[in-house]
């Protein structure tokens, strides 16, 4: 099983990302779950979601305590307390930030990740070239897909269309395939130096 959670703000979509992913991971003939967690469901506040993905049937419903992937989409929530609370040393984390890893000052929650697991991306940037608007969800699911390899571009590509559909969907689908493209260039970069 692979636990992810999503942090960000109310309006930027960290709920519809859970379920992309749920959906990408269904396309693939896998079982997944989307779980939203909010308190004050308004603009800006703080959202918590979580997907699973695994090749069984899900029984649980808990919230993700340790999580196989943190991405955070707004990078303001960085310094939280909690935020980075039960990532493993085997985990990875994709914030969006135009800022790299770093100059965030969250180096002290870093220490026990291997850094090739550890990515920023503008996606906020990303979605405001292709949407008009800085909402950043389908370019992390993206970056998402780069960075783990737990589900193949053309799944997520084909969760973003269903979930969207139209022009929307498109704009979503080329931010997505951007953010893929830059997180794995990023990776073979690393890997090269």
């Amino acid at each position: 099983m692979f636990e992810t959670r999503i942090h960000g703000r109310g309006g930027q979509g960290v709920v519809t990302a859970a379920e992309m992913l749920s959906l990408a991971a269904f396309i693939e003939g896998r079982f997944a779950q989307a779980i939203p967690s909010f308190g004050s469901e308004r603009t800006g506040a703080p959202v918590i979601a979580y997907c699973r993905i695994a090749d069984f049937r899900l029984r649980t419903r808990e919230p993700v305590s340790r999580p196989d992937a943190l991405i955070i989409q707004d990078p303001t929530l960085r310094h939280v307390g909690g935020i980075f609370d039960g990532l493993p040393s085997g985990g990875y984390l994709l914030i969006n930030s135009a800022r790299p890893i770093e100059m965030l000052g969250i180096d002290a929650h870093l220490g026990h990740l291997h850094r090739s697991r550890v990515k920023a991306l503008n996606a906020g940037q990303i979605a405001r070239s292709h949407l008009g608007r800085p909402l950043p969800n389908t370019a992390l699911l993206g970056g998402f897909a780069a960075l783990t390899g737990q589900l193949a571009l053309e799944s997520v590509l084909e969760a973003i269309r269903q979930t969207f559909g139209g022009d929307v969907g498109e704009a979503n689908v080329r931010a997505a395939a951007e953010a893929y493209r830059q997180v794995a260039a990023k990776s073979r970069d690393r890997r090269h130096a």
